[in-house]
């Protein structure tokens, strides 16, 4: 079982990103997936998850209205664009697997994590 997480890179304040989560060696369609972050010196957060179906979705309060969480079924693939970012969102990315999508990430409801992928915001 696998995830791989892509996409991080180094962009300027209100700039824009992709995240992708790549699944491999599990059944993709029972699963909700999250994506979290840490960034240095501070725990890690959860930031959205989308539930099996992709029908829902939830978001942490700070990325609202700025980061959009999607699955591509066929790919077993999840993306989290990020637009509008901020320096506070430099972090490394982790997504991660679940049995269920709740309104607040716990790190203990996912069973299944990836390596993360460092996003920087700077000037």
């Amino acid at each position: 079982l696998q995830l791989v997480e892509s996409g991080g890179g180094l962009v300027q304040p209100g700039g824009s990103l992709r995240l992708s989560c790549a699944a491999s060696g599990f059944n993709w369609d029972y699963y909700a997936i999250g994506w979290f972050r840490q960034a240095p010196g501070k725990e890690r957060e959860g930031v959205s998850c989308s539930s099996s179906s992709g029908d829902s979705s939830y978001y942490v309060d700070s990325v609202k209205g700025r980061f959009v969480i999607s699955r591509d079924s066929a790919k077993k693939t999840v993306y989290l664009q990020m637009s509008s970012l901020h320096p506070e969102d430099t972090a490394v990315y982790y997504c991660a697997a679940a049995a269920v999508c709740n309104k607040i990430l716990r790190e203990s409801e996912y069973d299944y994590w990836g390596q993360g992928t460092q996003a920087t915001v700077s000037s």
